[in-house]
């Protein structure tokens, strides 16, 4: 029997759970020693408003999430930037993804964005097919540029 599971926003107490799932999401991408933020920066962002995120529940566990923040396109104007999008692998398959994400577009319209952007890894193909399952426009003429400090 599937479990029932629900959307809700997160609150401050779900911050651990969501840098968890972070974790895995780099495992994942096979960069698990790139995540170098910590709980307090999870907490810091959270707190000043600079972070929003979605969780998915079952039972009481956060088995997925969406982590996002407003920015601006100086082309198209107030945009919603799609951080992290993770859904444990053991629930996958169930509709939480499909419902995460939509829920991450409503905030967009809601949150009065234009756009909504991320990044999709160039191997990933399940992930790609998703998005354009989604009517996304998957770019790949543009390339990332980064400075860490």
């Amino acid at each position: 029997m599937t479990q029932e599971y629900h959307i809700r926003f997160a609150q401050k107490a779900d911050l651990e759970a969501i840098l968890g799932l972070v974790h895995e999401l780099a495992v994942f991408e096979k960069e698990p020693e790139a995540v170098t933020a910590t709980l307090s920066d999870y907490v810091q962002a959270f707190e000043s408003g600079l972070i929003h995120s979605q969780v998915a529940e079952v039972g009481g566990e956060i088995v997925g999430m969406v982590l996002y923040y407003d920015t601006f396109s100086t082309w198209r104007g107030k945009m919603l930037y799609l951080e992290d999008f993770v859904v444990r692998e053991k629930y996958r398959g169930r509709g939480i993804g499909q419902d995460l994400f939509d829920a991450t577009l409503q905030a967009a319209k809601d949150r009065g964005c234009v756009m909504m952007k991320w990044q999709v890894l160039d191997w990933n193909a399940g992930a790609i097919k998703f998005y354009e399952r989604n009517n996304a426009t998957i770019e790949r003429e543009w390339w990332n540029g980064k400075i860490v400090f």
